[in-house]
């Protein structure tokens, strides 16, 4: 039986793509503030570390929610968690159309925003327990593909304030697509039969003393928050730096969230054909180098096909590392994933402002996406120390337990 067939028949499809949807609405919802603050600032004047603070506030905000949702999803199901979640959500988008008149009240809305990012720690536990570890990569790959919702944010979001008339009418139009996925996601979503035992919260704990706990909190915390920071905070910098109007401003960010998005699932296939570790590797690498040239501020041209060509690798990365999620923490998904998933919005939060901060200060981007490729090195020694070390437990483990799939084996030997 060929490969893909095996996949499709392995697990369970409308959950896939209920995740899917539930998690693409979501990001859509989540990265809102990012293109819509260039015309947010006609409104209310700020500078440039209040308007970063401003589009962090949202990935703050999921970055905390994120653990919350970890623990009801194992607690109560993923289901009930997202149907929780995409109700919750209602009430930020209903806020910012009608009722809110001032910049603190604004505040408030992007961290209630967070809600939405919180989407994570639901949607990939649907997918990932209704699929054996060797197709974990593609599973998570393609409900993360989700932030692609990113995508509709950066590309209509402008347009439609214009055409509407102001920031407040894109809230509303939001609400539509948010409650058609709510149905869908109703009626088609279902929770897998191995659905792991409901823990009391203090049994947590224990995953917190372990190393590789926070070892994948680093990596994603970059990967993730790479992409996340760099989606709420590209339509600031083409607009600051390259002097374009909000629409098109947001539509160069577009392009570069494109990247992103797509290749998260590419990250997860590669990863279970040639093993997490190796393409992390990779990634970080590639990561690197183009957050360096791009420091440089080349022309608009050049910067955008770096951008993209960054955004890429994060994207993947994002793939790459829960593909190995799943497979070291198989009966504790719901809140590792909230755990790791709380430390890429962190990252995310923390971007904008270090990018945003050091503009304020030097007149100039180029500090801000240095400590960025420098970052991603720093990564790429994480990973080559940590790979002795998982060479040593995960092998172990996977040829008594078989838990971890072929190709990460032969990684291990290799």
């Amino acid at each position: 039986m060929k490969e893909g067939t095996t996949f499709w028949k392995s697990g369970h499809k409308p959950s896939l793509f209920s995740a899917f949807f539930y998690f693409d609405i979501s990001f859509m919802i989540w990265v809102l503030l990012g293109p819509l603050s260039v015309i947010m600032m006609e409104d209310y004047p700020m500078t440039a570390s209040q308007k970063a603070n401003l589009v962090a506030l949202p990935v703050l905000g999921g970055s905390v929610l994120r653990l919350v949702l970890g623990f009801l999803t194992d607690y109560i199901g993923p289901k009930r968690t997202g149907q929780l979640g995409m109700l919750l959500t209602m009430v930020p988008l209903i806020w910012g159309w009608r009722f809110v008149d001032s910049l603190g009240e604004l505040h408030v809305i992007a961290l209630l925003l967070g809600i939405a990012g919180a989407s994570f720690s639901a949607a990939l536990p649907l997918a990932s327990r209704w699929y054996p570890p060797q197709y974990q990569g593609l599973a998570m790959g393609i409900a993360g593909a989700g932030n692609s919702g990113t995508v509709l944010s950066t590309l209509f979001a402008n347009r439609l304030a214009q055409h509407f008339g102001g920031w407040e009418a894109v809230f509303g139009i939001a609400l539509i697509p948010i409650v058609i996925v709510f149905i869908f996601f109703s009626i088609f979503a279902k929770d897998s039969p191995n659905q792991p035992a409901p823990k009391k919260l203090s049994e947590y704990g224990s995953v917190l003393k372990q190393k590789d706990t926070w070892l994948f909190c680093w990596l994603y915390c970059v990967t993730f928050g790479g992409f996340v920071g760099l989606t709420n905070y590209l339509t600031i910098f083409f607009h600051t730096q390259y002097h374009l109007s909000a629409v098109h401003a947001a539509d160069f960010t577009t392009v570069c969230v494109i990247a992103g998005s797509l290749f998260r699932p590419v990250g997860g296939y590669l990863s279970d054909r040639i093993g997490g570790v190796r393409m992390l590797l990779i990634l970080y690498t590639g990561a690197a180098i183009m957050l360096a040239c791009v420091s440089s501020l080349p022309p608009l041209y050049v910067i955008s096909i770096l951008l993209f060509a960054g955004m890429m690798c994060l994207g993947a990365g994002n793939g790459s590392v829960f593909q190995l999620v799943p497979q070291r923490f198989r009966n504790e998904i719901g809140i590792v994933t909230g755990i790791v998933g709380a430390a890429g919005g962190f990252g995310g939060y923390l971007l904008p402002l270090v990018l945003g901060g050091l503009y304020e200060s030097t007149g100039s981007y180029t500090p801000g996406f240095l400590i960025l490729s420098g970052v991603a090195i720093a990564s790429v020694l994480v990973v080559l120390a940590a790979k002795g070390q998982w060479k040593k437990t995960w092998f172990a483990a996977s040829s008594a337990k078989k838990l971890i799939t072929d190709p990460v084996n032969a990684e291990f030997k290799s």
